[in-house]
């Protein structure tokens, strides 16, 4: 997955290609966050609410693709397993 507007976060575990979907107000987002972070955990994240045109467009085309319901957060594995919503048990399971 290749958009410029990804914001990159460094971490030492790099096991897997993570992209997570955000809002900027979704306290949901905040600990899927929180928890990435806080296991030093390499990905990369969008806040889509502050995006604008054509950019916001094409990343909520992405996001909804992997989940249809169009709920945030959206945790994109390997760009083939996704976890939709914050889950601590399911991070722990599929990205530690």
């Amino acid at each position: 997955m290749d958009f410029d507007c990804l914001q990159k976060v460094e971490g030492s575990n790099k096991d897997h290609d993570l992209v997570l979907f955000a809002l900027s107000t979704c306290g949901w987002c905040r600990k899927a966050r929180e928890f990435l972070d806080g296991n030093d955990v390499a990905y990369r994240y969008v806040y889509v609410d502050l995006l604008e045109g054509d950019e916001q467009k094409s990343i909520l085309e992405e996001a909804f693709r992997w989940n249809p319901n169009r709920s945030f957060p959206t945790l994109v594995i390997d760009e083939n397993d996704v976890i939709v919503g914050f889950n601590e048990s399911a991070y722990k399971e599929k990205v530690l």
